[in-house]
């Protein structure tokens, strides 16, 4: 490792840290390994149902679920981020969705009250999506509405302006943008020579005719939080025309691939590759996103390459009200549901059903295996976000 390297991780530790003692919801979103080790330990664990094995998340959290465009353009809400993706049971996402919305409602100042409809209208969303009704879609949200239309209409101006802080071909050395050191700028030559590469990133709508990319800029990119300290760095990319004065641009993510934490059922069924993994789970849960991902290597590391496109956005939830809380929480199991079930036959979305049904009481809407797993995990992270903050100001202080 050179001299940026080091100083690269020190910092890339730090900022970390930081990101994740900025509220409860940061640390529940950052730390799914503490998730899978509360849940093992939490007496909701017993009573989890066991689904049928099919690729899922692994990292169900409200960050990554949001408008995702695929390679001709059209906008649907699906999983955003798919590291940790397995086959595994469907269970768990549904917990880790649970507890992201009530730290995210608790974050947000709305009332328990809310959390507790939340989860009821999130468990009636994914069997609706696993039920005969799948037929035709849920109703979105308001809110969701709202960030799909403003998805719809975001160009490459707008993508440029948000990570580059300029429409030119150039990536700003600074907060975000790091300096590469030597062989990671050779390495990322030789990558963006590959044919592969070149085709993926040519067969995106409006590319047709064009043959040739060129990698304009690249840099160590500091994004994300759970993944901070791998490597991670973007690419500028100009297609067509000259070196000058490109056809078209194109924003690029190369993104270490490392183990799952999510525990998975059946170990056989997935790709030893951790990028390969990654890209796999994306084709069964995401389609849009799998559509327009590569997995690859560089400099030793399973790396699973993707272009940026302007529509892929976040959701929040201190977008929502009350009500739109609720709405929301509903659609986005609704998404969930249609990413497992589209993977198994009718019969098997039935039995999964009635699985998932067991605990159900009378005038309740989410069985108690979810309900209990929600409370139980959202009081560990919450303990387990004190003391993180307490050894963050000690640290500081120090």
């Amino acid at each position: 490792m050179g001299r940026y390297g080091k100083t690269r991780q020190r910092e890339l530790e730090q900022s970390r840290a930081l990101k994740m003692a900025r509220s409860t919801h940061a640390y529940v979103r950052g730390n799914t390994g503490k998730f899978y080790e509360w849940l093992q330990e939490s007496s909701a664990s017993k009573r989890l149902p066991q689904g049928p094995p099919v690729w899922i998340c692994g990292d169900c959290h409200l960050g990554n679920l949001g408008p995702v465009a695929d390679a001709v353009g059209r906008v649907d809400i699906q999983i955003r981020d798919l590291d940790q993706a397995v086959v595994g049971n469907p269970a768990h996402d549904l917990i880790r969705l649970g507890l992201s919305l009530a730290t995210a409602a608790r974050g947000s100042d709305l009332p328990g009250v809310t959390t507790a409809r939340m989860i009821e209208h999130m468990v009636e969303g994914y069997r609706h999506a696993l039920g005969e009704r799948n037929e035709y879609e849920a109703p979105e949200p308001q809110a969701i509405r709202t960030v799909r239309r403003r998805a719809l209409g975001r160009r490459w101006k707008h993508l440029a302006d948000e990570r580059l802080d300029d429409v030119e071909p150039k990536l700003p050395i600074g907060r975000k943008f790091w300096a590469l050191e030597g062989d990671e700028k050779t390495a990322l030559d030789t990558l963006f020579d590959d044919p592969a590469v070149a085709a993926m990133i040519l067969s995106m709508k409006g590319r047709e005719g064009e043959d040739r990319v060129r990698l304009l800029d690249a840099a160590y990119w500091k994004k994300g939080c759970s993944s901070l300290g791998n490597l991670r760095f973007a690419a500028l990319i100009g297609i067509g025309g000259s070196r000058k004065a490109p056809a078209d641009y194109a924003l690029v993510d190369l993104k270490e691939a490392v183990a799952a934490i999510a525990p998975s059922c059946d170990n056989k069924a997935m790709p030893a590759d951790h990028a390969e993994r990654v890209v796999a789970g994306a084709q069964a849960l995401s389609p849009n996103l799998g559509s327009r991902m590569l997995a690859t290597g560089l400099l030793g590391k399973s790396i699973v390459l993707r272009e940026l496109l302007p529509q892929d956005l976040k959701l929040e939830i201190d977008q929502f009200s009350r009500d739109e809380a609720t709405r929301a929480a509903r659609y986005l199991a609704y998404v969930v549901g249609l990413a497992h079930g589209r993977q198994v036959s009718r019969d098997t979305r039935k039995h999964w059903l009635d699985a998932i049904g067991r605990g159900r009481g009378a005038g309740m809407e989410a069985p108690s295996w979810l309900w209990d797993g929600v409370v139980d995990l959202t009081a560990s992270h919450e303990a387990g976000y004190l003391e993180h903050c307490r050894r963050y100001a000690l640290a500081q202080a120090a």
